[in-house]
Parts: structure tokens; C-alpha cells; sequence
């Protein structure tokens, strides 16, 4: 790679649970805290879900505003890239599919993108996929992609284009074709989630040449295959995602104590390797970003 690699964080999610990590951040000071000590190890963006105190996943606004105000308020220069990935959600109720039953979180895009129109964060994900998930089905149409992607650019916000297999490609490109999607986008491609792409370098380089030349790209994989696609990822010149919301483990049997130890890892990994591991403002430089004043 000809350019110094973006490592990205992702601190949390909204699947992970305290039962399968105690020291799983949850409340608003600890999520920021997460980003911080993720970014002094070597992470220079930050991959932002929010939770409720007890761990259930949250949407709400002041969670992601304490988050933010604390990360900004602090000495740490991380890229802030928050999550829209919740309210994406059916699950059909037995006694009538067409029915939602318990579980279900799918609403309007703009509620998804609220917490990016009041904050406007330097980044947020925009997930392209539908397809089953565990019991329910992830839905992104086109058509709230669009909104979402509109109120992204209002907001001055890049968005970070989730691809879980090879049609959610196809869909960006013609996104990016008709000048709903910026060009050069930046995609993240998503690897070892049941019924999506699976976490192997042939699958890997697969959907690495779908992708528009000029793109800027990174990718992760699913627990166990986090540190071997980090490296394939970066082998292929894209850059790479660690944190608890992928992955518990350094190794085998052994709880990573938090996401700064996966970044540590990952650093190492990467420098052994001769790799330049990108400073924010590098990662800036590379994906073309201007930082956006407090909302």
C-alpha cells in the first residue's frame, strides 16, 4: 500500500452483550473513554454505536450527543464516524408475516439519521444490505438509502458505504453513477456475517474489484477471521476495522481486556509488516475530509 493504512474502531455495536463481555462500554462516558484509548493506540477513527446503561442497544439523541461532546471535549483528534445502522429491523410475526412482531426496530430513514443531522459528525455508516439476520430481516431500499445519503451530505457528513455481499455493491455503484453517493465513496465491506459474505481472501479480493477504481475501502471480519482479513485487507490495499463490536478475542480463549488492546494488536500486526499506520489527520488527508465544527 502506497499510502499510510486507516485503522478503524469499532467500539460497541448493538449485538455484543455484557454477558459476553463484562468491560463492554456502554454508558456514554465509557463509550467515549473506548474511542479515546482506541485512538491513542493507533486508531484514528472511531466507529460509534450507543447503548442504554444496562447494555440495550439505544437510538437515542442524548447518548450519541454525550458520546460526542465528550470525544470532542477531550485532547483526542479521532475521526468521529457514527452508526445509522439501528431502526433497520423486521421480524415477522408468525400469526401473520406482514404483521412486526417483538424485536422489530425498522422506522422512517430520517430517524435513523438524526443523531447525524444534530451532530454532524466527520463520518457515518450507510448500510446497503438487505437480507436475513439472525431471526429478522435487515432492510435498506433504495429509496431510504437515498434519503439517508441526502441528509448526510446536508449534514457535511461522508458516508461510509456497509457492503455485505456483492449486490450491495451493484447498488452503490449505481448510486454513485446517478450522483446520490459521492465519488470517490468509501465502502467497508463486511465479512462472516451468516448469510453474507464470507471471511475469505478470495472472497475478499472478489468484491475488492467491484468497487469503482478512485474508492477508498476498508474491511473487517466477523470474530475469529478479524485479524486474518486485517491482514488480507491490507495485503489487497484497503484499510482495516478491529474493535468489540467484531470481535472479542486477541486469540483463542483469551478476552481482549478492551478495544484498545485489539487496536495494540492490530499496530503491531501491521507494523511488522513495514505498514505506516495513519494518524487522523493522514486519514483525513486520505479520505478527503474537512472537520466539521460542533453543531
Amino acid at each position: 500500500m502506497s499510502h499510510p493504512t486507516i485503522i478503524s474502531c469499532a467500539v460497541t455495536g448493538n449485538i455484543t452483550t455484557l454477558a459476553q463481555h463484562p468491560d463492554l462500554p456502554c454508558t456514554p462516558e465509557q463509550i467515549a473513554n473506548a474511542c479515546i484509548s482506541a485512538a491513542k493506540a493507533g486508531a484514528a477513527i472511531a466507529h460509534i454505536h450507543v447503548r442504554h446503561p444496562d447494555g440495550r442497544p439505544s437510538m437515542e439523541l442524548a447518548h450519541y450527543r454525550e458520546v460526542v461532546e465528550r470525544i470532542r471535549e477531550s485532547a483526542t483528534d479521532v475521526i468521529i464516524n457514527l452508526t445509522t445502522g439501528p431502526g433497520q429491523r423486521f421480524v415477522p410475526s408468525e400469526r401473520d408475516p406482514a404483521v412486526a412482531a417483538p424485536g422489530t426496530t425498522l422506522t422512517h430513514p430520517e430517524r435513523r439519521m438524526e443523531h447525524v443531522v444534530a451532530l454532524r459528525p466527520e463520518i457515518c455508516s450507510l448500510d446497503l444490505n438487505t437480507m436475513y439476520s439472525g431471526s429478522s430481516v435487515v432492510i435498506n431500499t433504495p429509496k431510504n438509502v437515498r434519503i439517508m445519503a441526502q441528509l448526510a451530505r446536508e449534514a457535511g457528513t461522508l458516508p461510509e458505504l456497509e457492503v455485505f455481499d456483492s449486490g450491495d455493491i451493484h447498488l452503490a455503484n449505481d448510486l454513485i453513477a446517478d450522483g446520490t453517493l459521492p465519488s470517490p465513496s468509501l465502502f467497508q465491506i463486511v465479512l462472516g456475517v451468516k448469510y453474507g459474505a464470507n471471511a475469505s481472501p478470495a472472497t475478499l479480493a472478489y468484491l475488492a474489484s467491484l468497487l469503482p477504481n478512485n474508492s477508498n475501502w476498508a474491511s473487517f471480519g466477523i470474530g475469529r477471521w478479524e485479524f486474518p482479513m486485517l491482514l488480507q485487507s491490507w495485503l489487497l490495499g484497503g484499510h482495516v476495522r478491529v474493535g468489540l463490536e467484531d470481535n472479542l478475542y486477541l486469540k483463542k480463549g483469551v478476552l481482549a481486556p478492551d478495544n484498545a488492546a485489539l487496536v495494540a494488536k492490530a499496530v503491531n500486526l501491521l507494523t511488522e509488516l513495514d505498514a505506516q499506520i495513519a494518524t487522523p489527520a493522514q486519514a483525513r488527508e486520505i479520505l478527503g475530509l474537512k472537520k466539521n465544527p460542533p453543531a
